[in-house]
């Protein structure tokens, strides 16, 4: 068995795990599916930031465990070791969810 690959992305992109909502409650009550869409997700690799026109760097605001408010369109999927994960720039990040 190969062992799982990390991926570190590059300049201000955050890879991000999405989080699947239930698709029924606990009592067995079947939810819409529009309540099921994928707009949140678990920040699991930032990248070092982009750099500014003098150089530096400026760093991603994120951190990895973030739980984040995703668009409805974009991103770029990723597969590594079976999993799925999407590949975000900073600013496509619609915000941060708190607990």
């Amino acid at each position: 068995m190969a062992a799982a690959r990390r991926l570190i992305p590059s300049l201000n992109r955050i890879l991000v795990e999405k989080i699947v909502p239930p698709s029924k409650t606990t009592t067995g009550i079947l939810l819409p599916e529009k309540s099921s869409k994928l707009n949140s997700g678990k920040v699991v690799a930032v990248g070092p930031g982009a750099r500014d026109r003098d150089g530096k760097v400026i760093p991603v605001y994120l951190k990895e465990g973030d739980l984040v408010l995703l668009p409805e369109y974009g991103g770029t999927e990723v597969k590594l070791a079976d999993k799925e994960y999407h590949l975000y720039r900073d600013d496509d990040i619609l915000g941060t969810l708190l607990d």
